[in-house]
């Protein structure tokens, strides 16, 4: 991952510091130490959560979203995306924008193409947002 991404990742809170170690995690299945199940280490608050969320929340942008998931790590070509999506141009990059706005996606220029990927990690902790106490009130009722 280039230093860019990463001095980029670190200012949106997608990174965190140990400050004893000097290591930074990525959010992205680790685990805390002295707890038997796993946790994401979140940096990730409920108003940067909800506004991914709230970006995903219009069926459009879900659709391109989850076409760059599907591309994988390599991204898709705007033109690619606008093909499979037959979504309007000007249409395409109003939800481009407001997806990379939130950090769920990023551009990248190659000559003359435009590249958009699906920001894997920004994906895992919007999601490890929710999972991270999923039953865990029904787990303390059990355990009492």
């Amino acid at each position: 991952m280039g230093r860019t991404s990463e001095n980029r990742r670190a200012a949106m809170g997608l990174l965190r510091r140990n400050s004893a170690s000097g290591t930074y995690f990525d959010n992205s299945r680790n685990l805390v130490e002295g707890r038997a199940e796993p946790r994401y280490i979140l940096s990730m608050d409920i108003e940067e959560t909800a506004r991914c969320l709230e970006a995903l929340g219009n069926a459009t942008r879900l659709s391109i979203f989850r076409l760059l998931v599907r591309a994988g790590e390599g991204g898709l070509p705007v033109g690619e995306i606008q093909l499979r999506s037959q979504v309007a141009r000007s249409t395409l990059s109003h939800h481009l924008h407001r997806l990379i706005a939130v950090g769920l996606v990023t551009q990248e220029r190659k000559g003359t193409v435009l590249i958009c990927r699906a920001d894997f990690p920004a994906m895992r902790q919007t999601v490890g947002f929710l999972m991270d106490e999923c039953c865990l009130d029904m787990r303390k009722e059990s355990a009492a």
